[in-house]
């Protein structure tokens, strides 16, 4: 069962394991976010973990991870923009970025993969670290404060028919 790997590793490692789920997700830490954090939300509101501090862990390791992909994004950009100006995807990431940046950064953090590499290109674009941390900040708030709702309210209700059901 997840929870029961989760609280191995809580266990062994203590909430450090959050943060370096959410810190290392975009260096190819195959720990799918969503689960982790519904997960973690259900242990959290069935007392089994601190709650609190379990959030404050994702949400930190999160903000560590967007702001490391952002300013490697800001000191390599050049190098990397030289070898993706051929790259269909590359230019169509960069188009939306350019034609509705606010938006896009803000959307972005809610699709999987996207929430780590968005922050890399909007380094890319030279755009100032303050206007990255109001919008990609607030954004990464709302995320894990929608998903640690999620898991917490209707996590139980879930976690208890899959126990009652017969796999």
């Amino acid at each position: 069962m997840i929870d029961n790997s989760v609280l191995d590793l809580v266990h062994r490692y203590g909430y450090l394991f959050f943060f370096l789920a959410f810190s290392l997700g975009p260096f190819g830490i195959p720990i799918p976010n969503e689960v982790t954090i519904l997960t973690v939300a259900v242990l959290g509101s069935s007392g089994v973990i601190n709650h609190w501090a379990a959030y404050i862990c994702i949400l930190a390791g999160l903000l560590t991870a967007i702001t490391v992909s952002y300013f490697a994004g800001k000191l390599f950009g050049h190098r990397l923009k030289k070898k993706l100006l051929t790259n269909k995807h590359y230019l169509k990431a960069e188009s939306i970025l350019r034609k509705r940046g606010d938006i896009a950064m803000c959307i972005g953090m809610f699709i999987p993969i996207v929430r780590y590499v968005m922050p890399l290109l909007i380094g890319m674009s030279g755009m100032h670290y303050k206007k990255f941390t109001l919008m990609t900040y607030s954004s990464a708030l709302l995320w894990t404060l929608a998903f640690f709702t999620l898991g917490t309210f209707f996590g139980n209700p879930v976690l208890s028919m899959l126990h009652s059901s017969s796999f």
